[in-house]
């Protein structure tokens, strides 16, 4: 469409062709701080029933990641990239997808699909190098934990056109770091979700660092939100250490995907508590001193003091969460300290729906060499 084509174009006095914006800006812009709900007072209305489960899957999640750093530590882990100070995030994002929807995360949302209902051994299989995935994404509609960055993104936008074109009531909810935000696939997946109007709500969990890179040398823009009105869909910002208001925010974006009115970008402000993975070193690139000040902040923390003076809370139910959760650490433990039964013909298996002759010749050729060092 060309400016001449726009709604209202005509031409002026100057010879030129009026303009008019495709969409106004002004309703897609972000807030000029993230919008908050815990600590405000207690005459903000909660969902007592809603905030223990965000509670409880925080502390189980908590859990989680010390259990899953562990076992990276006595090799039964290849790698672990924890979302310690994250949890409010990945909860929230999990308890806002409906039975039908779709979760398309990153390396780091382990925990997300965990709450979605993903066996905790099956959501690290893929880390400990076993398989390709370790779950069916189909049976749990979780795409595969996506290393490579962003390019889930354009996945998740696929299935949601897909979804909507078809008529089937579905919304993608796609997660991804600040990191990602920098790749192409972000801006192409974005871009595609606003054209097409598809039912995607992207979920940008700035941490502050790539790894090592802070954000500040990856982009100049004033929030991750403001991106979102380049390609004509709401921008919000959100403390993504206050679960209330990302559960709120995610609800929000998931019902307007829903009833039609396009992808929405959500930029929830937290903060990586530990390391990239355990294969690195955070005190290269940032001091103790910006980690307790984020630590005051811990998302876990500002949740339980919530709900405890709200009296939603009390030290038996507290211990009683506890408890669970250390019942799950334990069991995950002992599941992933029994070696795996690997068949090397696995290779073959989930590449095609149906196998190439190319790959055919490969297992034949593995199958044969097999079963001749097995004869020696």
């Amino acid at each position: 469409m060309t400016v001449q084509e726009l709604p209202g174009a005509a031409a002026v006095s100057s010879g030129y062709p009026a303009f008019t914006f495709r969409t106004d800006p002004a309703p897609l812009l972000p807030d000029p701080e993230p919008y908050r709900v815990l600590g405000l007072g207690t005459d903000s209305p909660l969902d007592p029933d809603l905030m223990r489960r965000l509670y409880e899957g925080m502390v189980r999640g908590r859990r989680y990641n010390a259990q899953a750093t562990a076992l990276t530590k006595q090799g039964r882990l290849a790698v672990y990239p924890s979302s310690t100070g994250q949890e409010a995030c990945e909860i929230a994002a999990a308890l806002v997808l409906q039975e039908q929807d779709w979760l398309f995360p990153s390396y780091r949302d382990t925990l997300a699909a965990v709450a979605r209902g993903l066996d905790p051994v099956e959501a690290l299989t893929l880390l400990r190098g076993d398989w390709h995935t370790g779950y069916d994404p189909r049976e749990h509609r979780i795409a595969p934990l996506c290393t490579p960055l962003a390019t889930q993104l354009p996945h998740a936008v696929g299935l949601a056109h897909a979804a909507r074109l078809a008529g089937d009531d579905v919304v993608a909810l796609a997660m991804v770091g600040d990191g990602g935000t920098s790749e192409g696939d972000f801006h192409e997946a974005l871009n595609f979700a606003a054209v097409w109007q598809a039912p995607v709500v992207f979920l940008v969990q700035n941490n502050g660092f790539a790894i090592s890179v802070p954000l500040a040398k990856q982009t100049a823009a004033p929030s991750l939100a403001h991106k979102a009105v380049g390609y004509g869909m709401p921008g919000r910002l959100v403390d993504g250490n206050d679960a209330a208001a990302v559960h709120e925010v995610l609800s929000e974006a998931m019902l307007r995907a829903r009833s039609g009115g396009g992808p929405t970008l959500v930029e929830a402000v937290t903060y990586r508590m530990e390391a990239h993975t355990n294969a690195d070193d955070a005190t290269r690139y940032r001091g103790d001193a910006e980690v307790e000040a984020w630590r005051a902040h811990d998302p876990l923390a500002l949740l339980e003091r919530e709900l405890t003076g709200r009296g939603l809370l009390d030290e038996e139910a507290i211990q009683a969460v506890r408890e669970g959760a250390e019942t799950m650490a334990a069991d995950l433990r002992a599941r992933m300290n029994a070696d795996p039964v690997l068949d090397p013909a696995d290779l073959f298996a989930q590449v095609y729906a149906e196998q190439t002759t190319q790959l055919r010749e490969q297992a034949e050729l593995l199958r044969t060499e097999l079963e001749a060092e097995a004869e020696r």
